[in-house]
């Protein structure tokens, strides 16, 4: 599928990337994420091509590239799933979907390219009549907006629904001394209270994978503590599946090689107690997933270990710590800012469009009415 039009004056082709391009791409597309306004780590060849090798599922693969020349301006990198009882038109969704926890997905473009490229694909995957489901964009501040924007000028359904935030702290021009005192006063006495004891009853080793067989035991003990910590919690979907142990024992190896990978164990007493596991891009710190011990609940070592690696982030000198997705009370202590996160879906002007947005409308209602009577029903049985 070749299309021309034009980029800025520019003789341009629109095409779509096959599989087996896709796994040759790796330093032009992540030169162009450099070059883009959504430039982040969750677009990055080395997470979508691994999402891509493990995680992909049913989904077929449709990445659209737009070229100005022999320049690369924009991907649009999308997978579209298969028709279903609860799918009436095929689903194009964006690579890294799923349980992984992708944030701020979006069209990747040159900068300066925008505004045309959002016309370019907008014309080109409204051809195709299937529904989009775009999810944990960076609210308006993605390109996504902009080419659903042209889809709403298409006569295309576009919904917008606030879904999450991502709590983030600004350390840029910070010490650990004064990020310390701006934190609030009940936090930050917990924790030098909860250090001080540490390194009095323990022998304390804060260890950072360094070398390959180190990441992959890190990545091993992170999984094993994760889901002891919550296996009396009613289990946790960060690693419920082989298919995302096999995607993170794939990729961390691959940010460890970039030097991007921080993956941190606490030891006490030379027992591993708890884990960190994050990554620094262009001096971001995403916080991706932890574990701790429940043995040492009490000892606050997830409290601990946040806060060794924060200090340890301000000395390399990192601008911006996120913790990523989730409004979770313990964020709030330590980020003071967030980022608001949505999703947008796209429904073709036609007879089976309509149909589309309906039916999920249905299943969304039935899904909370469902949601709610089962709370209903617990609460009662409880007080029985």
């Amino acid at each position: 599928m070749v299309s021309e039009t034009d980029v800025l004056h520019a003789a341009a082709t629109v095409e779509r990337i096959a599989p087996g391009r896709f796994a040759g791409m790796r330093q032009e597309w992540n030169e162009l994420v450099q070059s883009s306004k959504s430039d982040c780590l969750f677009l990055t060849w080395e997470w979508l091509y691994t999402w891509w090798t493990h995680l992909a599922e049913d989904r077929e693969l449709v990445i659209i590239a737009v070229r100005s020349g022999h320049t690369l301006v924009a991907l649009a990198p999308l997978g579209l799933r298969p028709r279903s009882l609860t799918r009436i038109l095929p689903e194009a969704e964006f690579l890294g979907s799923g349980f992984v926890g992708s944030d701020y997905p979006d069209v990747i473009v040159r900068e300066g390219f925008e505004l045309d490229v959002a016309r370019i694909l907008s014309s080109e995957l409204a051809k195709w009549q299937f529904t989009f489901k775009w999810t944990n964009l960076r609210s308006h501040e993605c390109e996504a907006e902009r080419v659903a924007l042209c889809f709403s000028q298409l006569k295309w359904r576009v919904i917008e629904t606030k879904t999450n935030v991502c709590p983030y702290l600004t350390l840029k021009g910070q010490t650990w001394e004064t990020y310390l005192a701006s934190l609030g006063s009940e936090h930050r006495y917990s924790l030098n209270r909860k250090m001080k004891r540490l390194y009095r009853d323990f022998g304390v080793r804060l260890e950072q994978a360094s070398t390959q067989a180190q990441c992959h035991e890190g990545i091993d003990r992170l999984i094993e503590l994760h889901n002891l910590r919550w296996q009396g919690r009613g289990g946790s979907d960060a690693f419920h599946t082989s298919e995302l142990v096999q995607f993170h024992q794939t990729f961390a190896p691959v940010m460890l090689e970039r030097g991007c990978l921080r993956l941190f164990t606490l030891w006490l007493n030379d027992r591993p107690v708890a884990c960190l596991y994050g990554f620094i891009y262009h001096k971001k710190f995403y916080f991706y997933q932890s574990g701790f011990h429940p043995d040492f609940e009490k000892q606050s070592v997830g409290l601990v270990v946040m806060g060794m690696v924060i200090r340890q982030a301000i000395g390399e000198g990192a601008e911006e710590f996120d913790f990523l997705h989730g409004d979770e009370p313990y964020k709030r202590h330590w980020a003071p800012e967030k980022r608001e996160l949505s999703r947008l879906e796209l429904y073709p002007p036609t007879s089976l469009g309509w149909v589309s947005h309906s039916s999920r409308e249905f299943v969304r209602t039935a899904r909370s009415q469902f949601a709610r009577y089962r709370g209903l029903f617990r609460a009662a049985k409880a007080r029985a």
